[in-house]
Order: structure tokens, then sequence, then C-alpha cells
């Protein structure tokens, strides 16, 4: 039996009950059973970045996140827009992977989960700075999926058939391009 590939699920949001969390949340319940997903929980306990702090020894937080972008063979990020771009927060985790080659060639792919007409700021920042980092952004793997409060279930996931079939779908691209990464 082969080893899973391990996506690394990073939400933008440091808000409980999020609509970034209902998604990864739900990315992980319809994953393959060939993936392994893991839900990146270390957003909120980040230091500012400080390029004078992007040496060693990294703040452990910093560390940690490194530490999961490395182990992942692939990373799908979901976060909400504010004021027509990235939460300051989110900025801040991409920023202290900018100084780094963790997430360089990692295909990397992002739902949006805003409401219809929204969240392109959020996503053209994103694009901008995941390819500053060189990360390999996986185009068909960037969906966009509407969270309706009326599909999610008592445990914060989205039952909406549409929805999990978009969600799989990234998850399976993004499978298929770590495969031929490694073997690149």
């Amino acid at each position: 039996m082969s080893t899973p590939r391990v996506i690394l699920l990073l939400s933008g949001s440091l808000r409980s009950g999020s609509s970034s969390e209902t998604v990864l949340r739900t990315a992980r319940a319809v994953a393959p059973p060939d993936v392994r997903t893991v839900l990146y929980g270390g957003l909120a306990t980040l230091p500012h970045f400080n390029p004078d702090d992007d040496a060693d020894p990294l703040p452990e937080p910093v560390a940690e996140l490194r530490a999961a972008i490395d182990e992942a063979d692939a990373v799908l990020v979901c976060t909400p827009e504010y004021a027509g771009t990235l939460p300051g927060s989110f900025k801040n985790l991409l920023d202290w992977t900018v100084g780094s080659t963790e997430i360089c060639d990692k295909p990397t792919a992002w739902v949006n989960a805003a409401a219809p007409g929204r969240g392109q700021g959020a996503e053209a920042t994103l694009r901008t700075v995941l390819r500053y980092t060189g990360a390999d952004i996986v185009e068909p793997a960037c969906v966009r999926i509407a969270v309706d409060e009326d599909t999610v279930d008592a445990d914060g996931i989205i039952t909406d058939p549409g929805a999990r079939e978009l969600l799989g779908l990234a998850l399976g691209l993004l499978t298929v391009r770590a495969a031929e990464a490694e073997q690149e």
C-alpha cells in the first residue's frame, strides 16, 4: 500500500466557525483514502513578520508553520476577503513563507468561498504572493464554492453534493500534481 499524500489545509480566517474553516473541514471529510489532510491551526500564534526575526533560531510558531508546509505534498488554502484583499493575519502567514523555500514548487490551490461577485481581491493578492514564493499554483484546482448556511450540518460540514464534488476535484488535482512533481 502506498503512503498517502499529505495536503496541508490553510485557513485565512481567525473567526471560529468561518466559511473558510467550514470549507476546509468539508475537504477533510471528502478526502479520498489516499489523501491525508492536515488542518493548520497556528494562524493566531504567528508573530508579526519582521525580516530581522527570519533567521535561526526562528520563532517557534514560524518553525512549526514551515515544518507543516515542508512535510506536506500539497497545500489547499481557503481565505476570506477583507477590505478587498487578504486578511492581515493571513498575509502575515504568507510573509513568513517568502524568505524560505518550503512552499517553492509545492502544488498549491485555493477555494474561494466568498459570496458570488466577491472575493476576487483576495484571490488576486493570493495569486501574486504565491507566485512570488514560487508555489506551483494548480489553476484547475482553484475553485469557487459559495457556502450556504442551510447546507452546513451540525458538525460544520457542507452537505451540498456539488460543493463536495468540487472539493474532491480540487484535492484530486493537487494529489495528481504532487505525484507528478515527485516524478520530476
